[in-house]
């Protein structure tokens, strides 16, 4: 035999309803968006008389970015801050050992099931002799020039931040494929 409930059991069952759909709400949540983890990575542009050092990216096979322009960089290893990354990758990709560096801001790219987290640089100062890099061809590029090179379209945008000497930023970057979908200023 059922027994009536009182107003006050009533209300504590849809209370206990309620949380439990909100746990379960959450759980489905977490299992659809745990899946992407960041990639944690650095980029500089390394200047020179009025040029930036830039990486035609030929030679790695499977490369992301086969065929493109890019400023020098790479991923940040377990243990490793950003900045211990930026003179890791530079003195690996090019040689060179850096005496001042600047950091810009932060990139958040999200391509399809793809996310990256990039630390942006700019380097002033530098010294050491370029050696060829097994990921690509590297040049000094005039400034003017460089949106005029297969860039990834959401590199203009925070290269013209750059240019324009804006203090530190955050931008969002949003693919479909290679295409930029959409992009936000955060910062």
């Amino acid at each position: 035999m059922l027994k009536k409930c009182g107003n006050t059991q009533k209300i504590y069952i849809k209370f206990i309803l309620i949380f439990e759909i909100k746990i379960l709400i959450l759980k489905i949540f977490l299992c659809y968006n745990v899946d992407m983890e960041k990639d944690k990575t650095v980029l500089c542009y390394i200047e020179q008389d009025n040029q930036y050092l830039m990486i035609y990216r030929n030679k790695k096979k499977n490369d992301l970015n086969e065929g493109k322009w890019l400023g020098i960089g790479g991923h940040i290893e377990q243990n490793e801050t950003p900045d211990m990354a930026l003179i890791r990758e530079v003195k690996e990709e090019t040689n060179l050992d850096i005496d001042h560096y600047l950091f810009r801001g932060i990139i958040y790219f999200q391509n399809d099931d793809y996310k990256e987290e990039m630390f942006l640089y700019t380097v002033d100062k530098f010294h050491g002799e370029i050696k060829e890099c097994d990921e690509g061809d590297l040049h000094f590029i005039s400034k003017d020039k460089i949106c005029d090179l297969n860039i990834w379209e959401g590199d203009k945008i925070f290269l013209e931040y750059i240019k324009n000497n804006e203090p530190y930023f955050e931008l969002e970057l949003i693919y479909k494929g290679k295409k930029l979908y959409a992009q936000k200023r955060i910062k």
